[in-house]
């Protein structure tokens, strides 16, 4: 009897549903560990919100601008599942070592290895995602890998804060057993995700090939990225605001939880509605919910019950952007140079998450949280703005 073949669709769906429940193994992982890490590392001898910001820039620089070199890699030797590999695997190995980190420096050489294992994977597996599955159902699709990340998300700070409450863990206990769902995801990794490229391209030249992304309205979409990203800081404020708040440090994961659930509500959602009225529309609402989160910030700041709305705010910004962007980028650059053009975006908003989590930190720690906020409010508002641009200009386009 002849055996059946796997239809194509079936292998696409089966290949978006494994690499989801990668970044769900994955975010629960790190989502133990990164909700409790502002608090660990300000608590650690000689740090402040200016090191920890430093720290966090630093951190998220290197992952984006590692995705640079990845993707670019990625469609030369068209082989993405070994970079996702690499990535994945050196992440999940060292971020349980946060239990062993005792300076400020300790902490920088952990987190900086963890998010360059990110930046290893990060744009090979967005290319791959972005080949397995239509353009018309593109959004969707990322809307439902991103639901599936945030799930984990939410799931990974309930876990550290309940086995600090009922298990009488510490911290230090939370980041060790954050290997166990890491390993998961590794496995998972590892037997079920296919790869989708071809043969090596022997004719991949890198300034040609960038010269061909960076054509007129990629360029101008990348500047716009930036503006934006020159003002917009991570994660860190909102958890640091909640300990300012008086949180206890047992429920500040908590506030990390909501900001995922509300990532999760609104991945899905923004991603169909991308796919409907426009991927530009949608992203410039993902901007104006962190312009709002940074004016709640400046009005309200280490106010407890601000401090929730912040946190579910901060949310909805990361669930649409994070979902959106991502789906935009192939829109505007060719299929084989894909790689090339998630690597350049991320390039852009590495450098400036360097400036703009620097200087937000440092702002707080001189000057206070609402002169850190006015920073942002005012950088994100020329994003808003040159993203309303590139709207009109696509619009008058023949």
């Amino acid at each position: 009897m002849e055996e059946q073949k796997e239809s194509p669709a079936t292998a696409v769906s089966r290949n978006i549903l494994a690499l989801g429940l990668v970044s769900f193994f994955t975010d629960i992982s790190s989502e133990m560990v990164y909700s409790l890490l502002p608090a660990f590392i300000l608590g650690l001898p000689g740090s402040g919100r200016a090191i920890l910001g430093t720290i966090e820039g630093l951190a998220e620089a290197l992952s984006y601008d590692m995705r640079a070199v990845s993707g670019i890699f990625s469609d030369k030797f068209r082989k993405r599942k070994a970079l996702i590999l690499v990535g994945y695997g050196l992440s999940n190995a060292v971020k349980p070592l946060f239990a062993v980190a005792q300076t400020a420096f300790d902490a920088l050489t952990i987190r900086v290895t963890d998010r360059v294992g990110k930046g290893v994977r990060t744009a090979p597996r967005d290319a791959l995602l972005s080949e397995s599955v239509s353009e018309e159902q593109r959004g969707a699709a990322f809307g439902l890998h991103r639901t599936l990340d945030q799930t984990g998300a939410i799931i990974g700070p309930l876990i550290a804060s309940g086995a600090m409450y009922l298990l009488g863990l510490t911290a230090r206990d939370v980041f060790w057993i954050s290997f166990i769902p890491g390993l998961a995801a590794l496995l998972v990794l590892l037997f079920l995700v296919k790869e989708k490229t071809g043969k090596p391209s022997g004719e991949f030249r890198l300034l040609r090939e960038v010269r061909k992304v960076l054509n007129g309205r990629f360029t101008f979409l990348l500047v716009v990225v930036g503006l934006f990203s020159l003002g917009a800081f991570s994660y860190w404020p909102v958890i640091t605001n909640a300990t300012d708040a008086g949180v206890d440090l047992r429920v500040v994961p908590t506030f990390y939880a909501m900001v995922n659930l509300t990532h999760t509500l609104v991945a899905i959602p923004s991603g169909v509605l991308s796919d409907r009225i426009g991927k530009e529309h949608v992203l410039a609402m993902g901007y104006g919910a962190f312009f709002a989160t940074a004016l709640l910030l400046l009005l309200w700041p280490g106010n407890y019950y601000f401090a929730v709305l912040i946190a579910l705010t901060f949310g909805i910004y990361e669930g649409i952007v994070n979902t959106v962007a991502r789906a935009l980028v192939p829109k505007y650059s060719e299929s084989a140079l894909r790689g090339t053009a998630y690597g350049l975006y991320y390039l852009v908003v590495g450098t400036c998450a360097l400036i703009s989590n620097t200087a937000v930190g440092t702002l707080w720690e001189h000057y206070g949280s609402s002169t850190a906020a006015m920073y942002s409010l005012a950088l994100s508002s020329l994003g808003i703005v040159g993203m309303l641009l590139f709207i009109l200009t696509q619009r008058r386009k023949p």
